[in-house]
């Protein structure tokens, strides 16, 4: 069967400027032009463009690799190695430097917030101009309508300008109008990560039954194994613009987290896709320890920064440590410091948790954070697999595995108080 997706040879180049030296003011032009306008023509110019060096950079370079129809494939690498470079050629967006790009079918993207919909109009109005755009009739699009609407779960904001929705629930309208319009090929970035928890699993759910009932082709970049490993039918590994792996998921899988590649001890945002809503957005996220390495015999300091939008709203700042096998080792949150006593002033904050020494075991261990209202209990935002480490042993006398040197099982490795003595 001829693949719905092929990619051949594809390689993206930009060429990056670099300034060298002052600037040159219109003053300093002025003055040499009266002075000397023949010497400066010949002189100055040359300086001006001197002060300018370009740099090619290729985002990705020789990528190849063929989708059939009905498959979920997914992209995953660390930041800045071509992932949504790859997704924008292929949603035709931006064109590749060299190869080519063969699509067969109609394609819709979701890709950044805010690309997509006209911030002016309408929830109602841009319903009908994506699916306009996608070449669906307006029959067709009322036939959807209801079905857009109630999975976005936006009716009470659904004639207010998309300019002024928060961006979950931009990202809930986007999401549903890309999901229901039925185009042969849906292609998602990680602007999913924006939503909550609950409307993240509904869209899994969602991505589930257009590929199993409806033979729909998934494109899809992700930072959170757990949901690559559900979703992905295979994986395409990206590292320095170009394909490291290509194959069976969980076999990618492993490969990404157990190659050290996949490992991310910090996660920053820019402003305008910063992670929340309109009380509190997350900007920041890293993890260290005293030295370059984590292991079993430092502690593991967590520091989340986030900016708070709206006054007086008090809420709790929450950690949950999973596994490799997405097994929940732990939850944690504040319920130690003053300031989740009082309402916040809008401003940036820095908050930091400290994960004692001796208490995970070796191996892949992922960080999610949260800042959540205990009581009512809302959750502001919420988002998983921020952070990926690897806790190394280290066979020492003082640690928990002490001095023994054989496979030690178990999530935790707590370092226990032992008391042995004679009794006869």
């Amino acid at each position: 069967m001829k693949p719905i997706i092929e990619i051949k040879n594809i390689g993206k180049k930009y060429n990056i400027t670099h300034q060298k030296g002052g600037y040159i003011t219109l003053r300093d032009i002025l003055a040499n032009v009266f002075k000397n306008p023949l010497a400066f023509l010949k002189t100055k110019t040359k300086q001006i463009i001197g002060m300018e060096t370009k740099e090619e950079f290729w985002a990705l370079k020789d990528v190849n690799f063929e989708v059939a129809k009905g498959e979920v494939v997914g992209i995953i690498g660390r930041n800045g190695v071509g992932k949504s470079t790859l997704l924008k050629i292929l949603s035709q967006i931006t064109p590749p430097t060299t190869g080519e790009i063969k699509i067969n079918g109609t394609v819709g993207s979701l890709l950044e917030v805010g690309t997509g919909f006209h911030p002016e109009l309408s929830g109602r109005e841009n319903i009908f101009l994506n699916g306009a755009i996608l070449g669906m009739k307006k029959k067709d699009i009322v036939k959807k309508f209801d079905e857009i609407v109630e999975f976005a779960g936006i009716e009470k904001f659904l004639d207010t300008p998309v300019k002024y929705y928060s961006s979950g629930m931009y990202v809930r309208l986007a999401f549903s109008v890309a999901a229901h319009m039925e185009t042969d090929i849906l292609i998602i970035d990680e602007v999913l990560a924006v939503g909550d928890a609950e409307f993240q699993k509904k869209c899994l759910g969602k991505m589930d039954e257009i590929t199993k009932e409806q033979g729909r082709t998934i494109l899809f970049v992700s930072h959170n194994m757990t949901t690559i490993e559900q979703l992905c039918n295979k994986v395409v590994i990206l590292k320095e613009g170009k394909i490291l792996f290509k194959g069976p998921t969980q076999e990618g899988v492993d490969l990404y987290l157990g190659s050290k590649i996949g490992l991310q001890k910090e996660k920053i945002w820019a402003k305008e896709k910063a992670p929340g809503d309109e009380v509190v957005k997350i900007l920041k996220t890293y993890a260290h320890t005293d030295v370059d390495r984590i292991t079993d015999s430092f502690d593991i300091v967590k520091n989340i920064e986030y900016e708070v939008l709206e006054e007086n709203h008090t809420f709790t700042h929450g950690i949950n440590v999973y596994n490799k096998e997405n097994i929940n080792v732990f939850n944690s949150h504040d319920v130690t410091s003053e300031i989740r006593k009082y309402p916040h002033k809008k401003g940036i904050y820095s908050s930091t948790v400290w994960i004692p020494e001796n208490t995970l075991s070796e191996g892949i261990f992922t960080i999610g954070v949260a800042l959540f209202k205990p009581s009512p209990f809302l959750i502001h935002v919420h988002q998983e697999n921020v952070i990926i480490f690897e806790v190394i042993d280290e066979v020492r006398g003082d640690s928990a595995r002490g001095n023994y040197h054989g496979g030690f099982p178990g999530i935790v490795r707590p370092l226990l108080k032992w008391e042995t003595k004679k009794i006869n």
